[in-house]
């Protein structure tokens, strides 16, 4: 690559993209207590036109975060509760046959889903079945939606949020490992601390509501969108998100051997462009003109955590992914700088 920092006009929209966005992580915070990482990992997703899955227990202000989202980005914004006996069509729309009152005709028209909306909650993703799940993880893929031979483009920008409930079992439909690869980030929400639990119930049990401003607007979304895209990235930290996302298939040349114990399924191809693409955003959102390796550190976790599939053994042995990709982190060495 010829040149690893930003060139003319993009030099200042950067500048204004890390302003901005401090002032939209501020904003957030007026009504989100604490979550540091989560909404830190959810914008990374957002401003790298990816989708998100979080997985976390109910009550932890997941609903309440994405709503804020919404506000503070001027948004469309919708709620989809799935449940086993949603169908496609109840998300993507339907054709419905009406009279026309000017011709007396009848015909067919489509009426929109819930899909059609800029920012989408999907609530307990895993509750619905595979054929439901597929019609949703279609539209993130190709931003469209297809019904009785007609496409429909979905309005841009899109993003989705799903959401995963980690301790209930019963009559869910896990996402197959291919479906779960659409989703650029896994987010994992925990309890919060003491402190901050403290605060969220001092400022949850009043009747004070915070005003929630407008930071940016649709289409400076997209022009920062389309920014990341322009971010160069220096030829040693390609070889390091890729060397990274290799590093955890088994079986291949070089892996290592706690990998080989222990991991049944690594990361793809899609895991090496989503670890280049977050750590081109974060960069920006740090004020920094290209990443270094470090920007792909620190998005490694939520991109690999649900492409990196353990095996028996590990399961038995209580190996999880995250220990895995902490040992990833650890063993991986960054490819010496040649200035490509």
């Amino acid at each position: 690559m010829a040149t690893t920092t930003l060139l003319g006009a993009d030099v200042e929209l950067a500048g204004e993209f890390a302003r901005k966005h401090r002032e939209l992580v501020q904003e957030i915070h007026s009504v989100i207590v604490g979550q540091d990482r989560i909404i830190g990992e959810l914008l990374t997703a957002l401003f790298a036109r990816g989708h998100a899955l979080i997985i976390g227990v109910p009550g932890l202000a997941k609903t309440l975060l994405v709503k804020t989202l919404a506000q503070t980005l001027g948004w469309d914004f919708k709620r989809i509760q799935f449940t086993p006996d949603l169908m496609p069509s109840d998300i993507t729309g339907t054709e419905i046959l009406q009279t026309d009152p000017a011709t007396g005709q009848r015909v067919m028209t489509f009426v929109k889903g819930p899909l059609f909306a800029n920012l989408i909650l999907a609530d307990e993703i895993n509750r619905t079945p595979p054929k439901t799940q597929a019609a949703l993880l279609e539209a993130m893929q190709e931003y469209t939606v297809t019904s009785a031979g007609h496409t429909y483009h979905l309005a841009t920008p899109f993003f989705v949020m799903a959401t995963q409930n980690p301790i209930e079992h019963e009559g869910t439909y896990p996402l197959p490992e291919a479906q779960l690869d659409r989703f650029m980030f896994s987010i994992h929400i925990g309890y919060p601390g003491r402190e901050e639990e403290l605060r969220i119930v001092d400022e949850t049990t009043t009747a004070d509501t915070p005003a929630v401003r407008t930071i940016f607007t649709k289409e400076e979304v997209l022009q920062y969108q389309a920014l990341v895209r322009r971010v160069p990235v220096s030829h040693h930290v390609l070889e390091y998100a890729i060397d990274l996302a290799r590093a955890s298939r088994p079986e291949v040349e070089g892996a290592d051997a706690f990998v080989n114990e222990y991991v049944e399924w690594g990361a793809g191809p899609r895991a090496s462009q989503y670890l280049v693409l977050g750590a081109k955003t974060l960069a920006l959102m740090r004020g920094k003109p290209s990443p270094s390796c470090d920007e792909v550190r620190a998005v490694a976790p939520p991109v690999l955590l649900h492409r990196i599939l353990p095996n028996y053994k590990a399961t038995g042995e209580g190996v999880t992914p995250a220990q895995i990709i902490a040992r990833l982190l650890r063993t991986v060495k960054e490819p010496d700088y040649k200035g490509k």
